[in-house]
């Protein structure tokens, strides 16, 4: 359900309330994530995100079809040569006990966001090369800020990472950094990721995916 800001100071209330929850939440809390997603997807900074992603001819059409990924078989993927795309997701799905999701059709252009980049989320751990830690998810946090602008919510994500290092673990924030920088920096070079036809390159080599797509992941 969308916040309409209606009343502004209520709607702030309701987001600083789930950000300070998910502040004091233990890492991966999806209760606490769903929560935050809810109270920071109001009608004025989707509209403008629909906007900004319409602006890509892929992302449009996308938003246009909202068709899902649908079921994927990672054992088949497996079997495909070691440098494709494929290969690589579904190494990182098995390998992490990571399982797809199949979304179903979404019925509007808020809700596809919201299910399509959750279906593609491990596919952009893969090709910005994110592994599944605290240094890769910031990574990726601040490569979704950089793509999906005036996105609330991964700007929140990325928020309560920096404070919980300033509350809990000061001597990370130098890494925590590095991560940011290099996320962002990549998400603002590659092409939009949003609505890329993922399902038509898992045989493709994973290096010329990420050339077609002008990502320069981080070694």
């Amino acid at each position: 359900m969308l916040n309409s800001l209606e009343n502004p100071q209520t709607w702030q209330q309701s987001l600083l309330s789930s950000f300070v929850a998910i502040a004091e939440a233990e890492y991966g809390d999806f209760v606490a994530i769903d929560q935050l997603l809810a109270a920071s997807s109001d009608q004025k900074s989707l509209y403008l995100l629909v906007q900004h992603l319409a602006q890509y001819p892929h992302s449009k059409m996308a938003l246009a079809n909202r068709l899902p990924l649908g079921v994927i078989d990672l054992a088949a993927l497996h079997q495909l040569p070691t440098d494709t795309l494929g290969y690589h997701y579904a190494d990182h799905m098995l390998s992490n006990n990571l399982h797809h999701l199949a979304a179903q059709p979404a019925a509007s252009e808020y809700e596809f966001i919201d299910t399509h980049i959750r279906e593609t989320h491990d596919i952009w751990h893969v090709v910005t090369g994110s592994p599944i830690n605290m240094l890769g998810e910031i990574q990726l946090q601040a490569f979704c800020v950089a793509q999906l602008q005036l996105s609330r919510f991964w700007m929140a994500l990325l928020t309560k990472n920096l404070l919980k290092s300033l509350i809990h673990d000061i001597e990370v924030a130098d890494s925590y950094m590095t991560a940011l920088t290099n996320g962002w920096l990549m998400g603002k070079t590659a092409q939009c990721l949003f609505g890329v036809d993922w399902l038509s390159l898992w045989e493709t080599p994973i290096e010329q995916v990420r050339s077609s797509l002008n990502i320069h992941t981080v070694n």
